[in-house]
């Protein structure tokens, strides 16, 4: 795989610089046709009462999750993109299938992950199609979430106590947020967005090095609320820049900007951005490594997924900045929407299980979903895609 992103990098970098704006629209276009010709495949690969997850190719194995999984909501919603961009009503009926079978995790309040089951879901298919019952769910999914929130530390808990850890907070709880604070926004308590505003202020204070990396994991004292620990889960060490954590944490803050208008929201992402598009390390296509100080660079693997949430966040900054600073943030996003969409990283109809990106990394230490497809990839993507069009064509 390395081998052949290098190989590819100069013809992908070139065709970026041929080609202009003009024909992102043919891009986007092919993109969102492919995929649904390709998630037709991965729709017949999948059970009826499960959800896929990824795809092993060394043994043509399809990996799959219940509904319970933090990732649950990434296919059902890719679909509803793929859906409005291409009315294809095959693509429908299996996105209406799918939320059938999460519509029950609205009640769930075992982590923070909500946001990412219900809203990438749900909130989709609210959008698009403004059924009233999927609104309804959004609002009782906050609900959950919100249990999960913690007064004495200001924080939402992302993950359960433990022997080793009193009160885990990790940066891709800032993602969450979008769940509370659009149910406040849309006729809901208002404690949702107090919630999201405390939670992304706390975060702000705590989880930031000087440089304005992310640290993956906090560990809070419950009664204290003092920081116990700084640490990592999924990226190389506890002092390094694990690539999806930055993701996570950028487009974020610039979701917070959207709702609250509060311009160290703003400030923060484009503090994050700067991190991002001047790092030494960051690859000439835009797909970073998997960490920023990963040992072994450039011989370790790249992150599409972390490049697809990065991708959207920047199209979505660009919404909100002058004309000059937009163009840059809208570059760096259609160079990654190139490179995604290239041989190198998009994959052939009918291969890869079905999904659409290859070469993720899910969690490198663990050695667990390494260089694989995984759903948020995937969503991302499509997300930038359908971002692009809507705001910069």
């Amino acid at each position: 795989m390395k081998k052949r992103l290098l190989s590819t990098l100069s013809a992908i970098c070139l065709s970026a610089s041929v080609f202009g704006q003009s024909d992102m629209t043919q891009l986007i276009k092919e993109n969102f046709d492919f995929a649904a010709q390709q998630y037709k495949v991965l729709m017949k690969n999948t059970p009826a009462d499960v959800m896929p997850k990824t795809y092993f190719a060394n043994n043509n194995k399809l990996v799959t999750s219940d509904t319970k999984w933090w990732c649950s909501g990434f296919y059902p919603g890719t679909l509803w993109f793929v859906y409005e961009h291409t009315n294809d009503e095959v693509i429908k009926a299996e996105a209406e299938r799918r939320l059938q079978i999460l519509e029950k995790e609205k009640h769930f309040t075992g982590n923070h992950d909500l946001g990412f089951m219900m809203f990438c879901s749900f909130g989709n298919a609210y959008r698009i199609t403004k059924n009233p019952s999927y609104k309804t769910t959004i609002d009782t999914s906050a609900t959950s979430l919100a249990t999960r929130y913690r007064p004495s530390i200001k924080v939402i808990q992302s993950w359960n106590s433990s022997k080793t850890m009193s009160c885990p907070v990790i940066i891709d709880n800032m993602m969450n947020l979008e769940l509370l604070y659009w149910v406040s926004a849309n006729g809901g308590d208002s404690k949702y967005k107090d919630i999201a505003i405390t939670h992304a202020n706390t975060t702000l204070k705590n989880h930031f090095r000087v440089d304005n990396s992310s640290y993956h994991v906090l560990n809070y004292d419950l009664n204290t609320g003092v920081v116990i620990k700084k640490m990592t889960d999924q990226g190389a060490a506890d002092e390094s820049a694990w690539a999806r954590g930055q993701a996570w944490g950028f487009y974020g803050y610039t979701m917070m900007y959207r709702f609250s208008k509060d311009k160290k929201y703003l400030d923060q992402a484009k503090k994050i951005a700067a991190f991002w598009l001047k790092h030494p390390n960051l690859p000439a296509d835009g797909i970073p490594y998997w960490d920023f100080n990963a040992p072994g660079i450039p011989n370790t693997y790249r992150d599409a997924s972390a490049a697809a949430v990065f991708a959207s966040g920047l199209l979505e900054l660009g919404q909100y900045v002058a004309k000059k600073e937009r163009k840059k943030y809208v570059s760096a996003a259609e160079k990654i929407i190139r490179s995604l969409s290239s041989d190198a990283y998009r994959a052939k109809l009918g291969e890869n299980g079905g999904f659409l990106l290859m070469h993720s990394a899910g969690a490198v230490p663990h050695k667990s979903e390494v260089d694989v497809p995984l759903t948020y990839a995937d969503y991302y993507f499509v997300e930038a895609l359908h971002r692009y069009k809507q705001w910069y064509l």
